[in-house]
């Protein structure tokens, strides 16, 4: 089948079947007398797959290693297993660090509370000159904090 077809058919674009195609985790498909890529029925398997194991957390570069030791007729499973128990202990980090990050961001809040109640009426709290040494992007425990983008009310 044609690349739209097959894009539609697996939910992804063209752009990213012929992506696929140039790190090797797609083969290459058959092409037409008039040059058009001609995918096989299996090729959908193939991507269904991928698109799955993107969502699990697994890269394009782990997944084409992982498929080319499949291809060869090796068995990568043990290799996949422990990939995922190691994206899952980084997630489980991640959340930790989240947790106690969000744990400072609310006791900065109830000290910018307490900061606006003691504050008059059309006088600046300077609430970010407030911020204390630990948000200085020398502690450990907030270095891992997500970084947000700087947006209109930044």
């Amino acid at each position: 089948m044609r690349s739209g077809h097959f894009a539609r058919l697996t939910r992804v674009s063209t752009d990213t079947l012929r992506h696929y195609e140039r790190l090797g985790l797609l083969p290459a498909p058959r092409r037409t007398p008039s040059n058009y890529r001609d995918y096989a029925p299996s090729a959908e398997g193939r991507v269904t797959l991928i698109q799955r194991a993107l969502r699990v957390g697994f890269s394009l570069p782990e997944l084409k290693a992982i498929l080319a030791v499949r291809d060869k007729g090796g068995l990568p499973c043990r290799r996949v297993h422990r990939l995922l128990h190691e994206k899952l202990r980084a997630m489980d980090e991640q959340i930790a660090a989240l947790l106690a990050w969000r744990t400072d961001v609310k006791k900065l809040l109830r000290g910018w509370d307490q900061r606006l109640a003691r504050t008059p009426a059309g006088h600046a709290a300077r609430l970010l000159e407030a911020l204390p040494a630990a948000w200085d992007g020398h502690s450990a425990r907030h270095r891992s904090a997500p970084k947000h983008k700087k947006g209109k009310n930044s």
